[in-house]
């Protein structure tokens, strides 16, 4: 009955030891008809090692723990946690669990979120040695946990978690001062330090929804100078890993907070953005990749605000947009290229390259460059690029609906706009090449590009007719253009300017290119896998006969 096997779980989840009864308990806490009484239970015996370890760090009856009271003998965990064999083991196992809970949207039962909270800090700072045990279980303990990186970035996820629950503010500034003790200290292993740089931004993000009050707002302003007085520091650490993780942190805080007011007098009044910029030229690859991404969300605030340049950078509008096409241009690694085209495509969606005169020149400059990269990951990127400028180029040149015209000449001289813009921006010789691009990505993007494009030129689907186009010089030239695209990318040396006839800055060639060329077969083509040949079903049977012979009664029976 479900009634005997509720009392078998039970049992189980009293006899069963820690280890073993973990992965029951959160199985039991993600059921939805689990009963209130094995589903508290289950969330007891989860809670039993932080139970222990708030227990611990204190002086008898000075801290209550977790728990009212324990499902199986306290006795095990405390001996578990004591032997240096299997202290970190339970604990990263516990702690795996209530990171998988935290994770979920709905749990049907309510976590002790601020004693949960004292007993993380309580267990990184025994990691670090940063708290003296009264108690000698808690002396063996932090014996066992000293310096284990294992549970301290264990620690630091659910840390991190936890930053979305509520009824955690009592204990803000005791966090704070555990979270800046292991950004601080130089025994902080590169690995931990990123994790505790992850659950810092997302506790910063909680503290400025709660920043109402003029006490807290104080508070918020006194923690924000402790973090980028540290993060200077790490800026200059000799290890690359630890300057890698300190951008990708200044990333995250530039995305989350750059319109507090704190955090961006904090910004601007230190050594932060001229540290960043210097890492452009960092000997490292990853590092200046992640300058890159860093300084490309700090411009919205530096270069191109109205008030702007801020004191503290080095560049300007124009200057850091040469500096950034430079390292597209001349790095000769790929990861700090694709960081480029990608702020280049961020900062073009936000609209913070200008007008569309200084747009077009911009994505012109951008393709000219892209096109010859040796990466395909950033000729993908460039390919976005053009997509979002297409895209947002048709939306401001949109006819206003009122005008007094009628909407056949709207609509064309609507195209002959577009048209011209894409030309003079060298669009469709980059488009029409990237078909041949010899990585399949590559050539799939372009041709959704393309075909989006003729959707928005020939709307109903009134394509022309290449056999009519055929005898002018432009429909030769596109007849040449649609036998190239045939070859893919055996195509030897496409031609991006001009070639046998094709003009790809002149709109009316692109726009009988658009109509006459069958984008959808070259669509089907490039998204045939690359085995469809071995895979079809001529190949299957020639591979049977291969096999039992070419005898005439098994011929007959394969066909």
């Amino acid at each position: 009955t479900e009634g005997s096997f509720w009392a078998l779980v039970t049992s189980a989840l009293e006899h069963l030891t820690p280890v073993q009864a973990g992965p029951l308990a959160v199985g039991l806490l993600k059921l939805c008809k689990c009963p209130q009484d094995v589903r508290i239970q289950a969330l007891t015996v989860l809670l039993q090692p932080m139970d222990c370890i708030l227990r611990a760090a204190s002086q008898p009856l000075e801290c209550a723990g977790l728990l009212d009271e324990s499902v199986s003998d306290p006795g095990t965990v405390e001996s578990l946690l004591s032997s240096k064999t299997t202290c970190a083991g339970l604990l990263c196992q516990t702690l795996a669990h209530l990171e998988k809970l935290l994770s979920l949207k709905h749990l049907r039962v309510d976590l002790p979120c601020v004693s949960l909270l004292r007993s993380l800090m309580t267990i990184l700072q025994f990691c670090n040695g940063f708290l003296s045990p009264a108690s000698p279980l808690g002396s063996t303990i932090s014996r066992n946990l000293i310096n284990c990186f294992r549970v301290q970035k264990s620690a630091l996820d659910v840390l991190a978690a936890l930053s979305e629950e509520k009824d955690c503010d009592t204990l803000i500034g005791s966090l704070f001062d555990v979270l800046l003790a292991y950004l601080q200290s130089p025994n902080t292993s590169p690995t931990v330090l990123k994790k505790t740089f992850q659950a810092t931004s997302k506790w910063l993000v909680h503290l400025q929804e709660l920043s109402c009050s003029n006490s807290l707002r104080q508070q918020t302003e006194k923690i924000l100078k402790d973090v980028f007085v540290v993060l200077q520091k790490r800026l200059c650490s000799p290890c690359w890993e630890v300057r890698d993780s300190s951008l990708e942190f200044l990333t995250a805080m530039v995305k989350c907070l750059r319109d507090q007011k704190e955090f961006r007098q904090c910004l601007l009044s230190s050594e932060v953005l001229r540290l960043t910029e210097n890492l452009l030229e960092d000997p490292e690859s990853y590092v200046r990749a992640s300058a890159v991404t860093a300084v490309g969300h700090l411009a919205p605030i530096t270069c191109f605000a109205p008030e702007s340049p801020v004191i503290g950078s080095q560049y300007n509008k124009e200057d850091i947009v040469a500096k950034l096409q430079e390292i597209l241009s001349t790095d000769s690694e790929g990861f700090p290229r694709r960081a480029v085209i990608s702020i280049f495509t961020k900062w073009l969606r936000e609209g913070c390259t200008g007008q569309l005169e200084d747009t077009e020149q911009f994505v012109s400059r951008v393709i000219q460059i892209v096109e010859r990269d040796l990466d395909w990951e950033v000729r993908l990127g460039g390919l976005e690029l053009v997509e979002v400028f297409c895209s947002q180029t048709i939306c401001q040149l949109s006819q206003c609906p009122y005008a007094p015209v009628s909407s056949a000449v709207t609509s064309s001289t609507h195209h002959n706009e577009l048209l011209q813009v894409f030309c003079r921006a060298k669009l469709f010789g980059f488009l029409f090449g990237s078909l041949c691009d010899c990585d399949k990505p590559v050539g799939q993007r372009a041709c959704d590009v393309l075909v989006g494009l003729r959707g928005h030129f020939y709307p109903m689907s009134t394509l022309e007719n290449p056999q009519e186009i055929e005898d002018s010089p432009a429909g030769r030239g596109i007849a040449w253009l649609q036998r190239t695209l045939r070859q893919g990318s055996l195509a030897q040396n496409f031609p991006r300017d001009s070639g046998d006839g094709v003009d790809f800055q002149d709109p009316e060639s692109m726009m009988l290119a658009l109509g006459a060329i069958d984008l959808l077969e070259l669509h089907d083509e490039l998204n045939k896998s690359s085995d469809h040949v071995e895979e079809s079903p001529q190949s299957l049977l020639q591979d049977i006969l291969a096999t039992v012979g070419t005898i005439e009664d098994n011929e007959v029976d394969c066909y």
